[in-house]
């Protein structure tokens, strides 16, 4: 049976933006990736699995899921994939439309930039994904994007995992006509909302859309 949404709750998560709370409706399966079954319990949701090697999830914590119906899926410490990864990976076996990951900047750099590497990964290529990182909202788009949001908003585009072509935008302040934008270009940077949605196509490629969550 395939799901419209899923929700992933990563580890310190601080509460979801109000278009991300709108996603999580009653009935909707969450998936809590080792710590984030503790800020699931915080934010009041119900998880349906959790997975990890819950090294940040107290005992206490994992055997009350357990007994409130919560299956547990316990994966060793010295493994090749992340607690996200993993997480992603179950959700996208339950066939779901949109994926949503609830997660914060934290202070591993390095687990942040494995983050953005994975929502952009081409496994989850027929899935919709939207993650909120802190105070910033990240969406990954392939093909074409209308995205809401506020005039004097800010978003940066980035091309992940090789170049993005004929890259074109419409309601933003600096618009793009089919130009390509390559990885560790700047080129996308600190674009603005001149209207309450932006649209973004891309012939080839995937591009990352990270709105930081400041006021210009």
């Amino acid at each position: 049976m395939s799901e419209e949404v899923v929700v992933i709750v990563a580890g310190g998560v601080e509460p979801p933006h109000r278009s991300t709370s709108d996603a999580i409706r009653t009935g909707t399966p969450v998936i809590a990736a080792d710590g984030g079954l503790e800020r699931a319990r915080e934010l009041g949701l119900d998880v349906t699995i959790a997975v990890g090697d819950f090294d940040s999830a107290s005992p206490e914590t994992v055997s009350a899921a357990e007994a409130s119906g919560t299956r547990v899926e316990r994966h060793p410490v010295a493994k090749d994939a992340t607690d996200l990864e993993l997480a992603l990976d179950r959700a996208l076996e339950l066939q779901p439309q949109r994926i949503v990951v609830l997660a914060v900047v934290g202070d591993r750099l390095d687990h942040l930039f494995s983050t953005f590497q994975l929502l952009a990964s081409p496994r989850y290529a027929e899935v919709e994904l939207d993650a909120d990182i802190g105070r910033a909202q990240v969406h990954v788009i392939r093909g074409e994007r209308t995205l809401s949001g506020r005039p004097g908003e800010l978003m940066s585009l980035f091309a992940v995992h090789g170049p993005a072509e004929g890259v074109r935008t419409e309601g933003l302040a600096y618009p793009l006509d089919g130009e390509t934008l390559d990885p560790g270009s700047s080129r996308g940077v600190s674009n603005v909302f001149v209207e309450e949605t932006a649209a973004i196509r891309v012939e080839s490629g995937v591009l990352l859309a990270i709105r930081p969550g400041v006021e210009t």
